[in-house]
Order: C-alpha cells, then structure tokens, then sequence
C-alpha cells in the first residue's frame, strides 16, 4: 500500500519542509517533490508500508515546530507506482543546448540537443525545478565560452548539472552531496548517461572530504542547495574557489538574492549576473 502525505505551505516552508523529508525519510526509499503553486506551494512525499493515522501522527512529531503549522494530508493509493506516473506526465525540460527527459520519451528527443536521462522515481530531481533548469541554462552559457578544467557540483543530488558539465566540458567533474542515497543516485544517472568515467561523486559534509581538498581550487563550483546553507557555506565555498574561477549559486528566491551575494562580496566575489527563472535565482560570481 502508498501512502501520499501532502503538504501545503507558503514557499519557503515548503522548501524547508521537503528538504527535512528528503534527509530524513530517503533512506527509507520515501519520494519526495516539491510543486510549485499560487499562492501557496505542495510538498508530495510517498510511503509505502504504512498506516494514515501513524504516518501523519509520526512527521508531525518529526518536523516539530519545522512544519510551520503548514496543512497536512495524507491519503491512501491504489496499486499504481504513482510517483514514475506524475513525474512521466511532466515530460521533457529544455534547457539551452540541454534536455532532461526519462527513457519515456527518448523516442521524441529533439536532435542536435545534449540529452540528460534521468528515469522518473527518483526522489532527488530530474530537472523540472526552476533552480535545476535554470542553471542548466547559466551552465550552457558558461561553458561555450570556456573550457573549464577541474568543476565542482555541491550538492549534487541526482546529478543532472554534474552530468550536464561531464557532457559540455569531456572534462572529470566532482560531485558532492551529504546524502548517501543522493550519492548512490547520481553515481547511477552517471552510468546511464555514459560519462560515469568523468563524474565522481562522493559523499561529503560540505567542503570537508580529502578528494575536495586534493582537488581545489576549482574554477568553476556548482552549488544549487538552499540559501541558508549558502550563506553559511561563503567562506570555505570563497576559499575553494580558484583566483580567476567562477561560481554558480542557486536554490534561493529573488528575496534573498541580497543577502547571499553580500555573504560573498564579503569574501572577495564579485558579482556578475543574477538571472531570475521563476521565483528563483541564479547567481553568478567570480574571483578577479
């Protein structure tokens, strides 16, 4: 039996709210997406194994005072694998030179595109969120105008932008993310992609890994996470970053643009585009 548990909050509580669902109940094979709304956002997450009363009595008590009062659902599905159904009928995501798409609609792939196959079920993105789709298109830019030798993707997930690089640069990309599963994920969209030989992903607490220290500076540092982390991630992301290196942040709202550029001006970065894709940002910084 599925279970799905909803959310409803404003967008920042939903963020937080899916990003603790992701840390705490993925390895428990849980999946969860995050869907954009107006005014408010929804957090879907997939149980299997479990009783209505019990689950919604058992995330209430793990978020605690996280779950900012948001509305809470959850509802019993049929036989069905619901989550490779709802992320199947999003279809393919265009992104400059790039397209994220599952193996369902490889059949309809537009030519001359660089394609991304990421099969629907994953709980750690598959490029419909503004934040992944919008660095994609930064990433396009960035890299037909310059080669770059030693990428870094923090917080990499399901390794959409790591794959994204491995694939424009043909260069070894170093994929980073806290989460076990996140890393065991990726590792595998590397392989289905055929640039496993480029992509390393390990697990890491932030900067703290022996590979990361071996291998900065990096001149050029993917980082799509959440803006607090962001900010409170400035110095040691500034000190990784190669004089001459460009940084690409993302995972925070227009609102919160100022603060985490000033995070970085503090640190020596200047700041040299911000796009907006959505309600959310994309920055761009670099080290003279």
């Amino acid at each position: 039996m599925t279970l799905k548990a909803t959310f409803t909050a404003g967008r920042p509580e939903a963020t937080r709210i899916a990003a603790f669902l992701e840390r705490d109940y993925s390895d428990s094979g849980a999946a969860v997406c995050l869907l954009e709304g107006e005014p408010d956002w929804s957090v879907e997450a997939y149980f299997d194994d479990a009783e209505p009363a019990d689950l919604a009595a058992a995330l209430r008590d793990r978020l605690g005072g996280d779950a900012f009062g948001a509305a809470l659902s959850v509802e019993r599905l049929g036989e069905e694998d619901w989550v490779a159904r709802g992320l199947a009928e999003l279809g393919p995501v265009a992104a400059g030179r790039f397209v994220v798409l599952g193996g369902h609609d490889l059949a309809r792939a537009p030519k001359g595109r660089t394609i991304i196959l990421v099969e629907a079920g994953q709980a750690f993105g598959t490029g419909h969120h503004a934040t992944t789709s919008g660095c994609l298109v930064v990433l396009d830019r960035l890299t037909a105008g310059r080669r770059f030798a030693n990428p870094l993707d923090l917080g990499t997930g399901s390794g959409v932008l790591a794959i994204a690089l491995a694939k424009a640069l043909r260069r070894p990309v170093l994929a980073t993310d806290n989460d076990p599963v996140a890393v065991r994920v990726a590792r595998q969209n590397a392989r289905v992609n055929g640039v496993a030989p480029l992509v390393r992903a390990v697990r890491a607490d932030g900067l703290r890994h022996l590979e990361v220290a071996a291998r900065a500076p990096f001149d050029l540092i993917v980082a799509n996470i959440l803006a607090g982390p962001l900010i409170g991630m400035a110095p040691p992301l500034s000190g990784a970053l190669a004089r001459g290196g460009v940084l690409v942040l993302s995972g925070l709202l227009a609102s919160q643009r100022a603060r985490v550029a000033s995070a970085y001006a503090a640190r020596g970065l200047a700041l040299r585009r911000a796009e907006r894709f959505g309600d959310w940002m994309v920055l761009v910084l670099d080290r003279p």
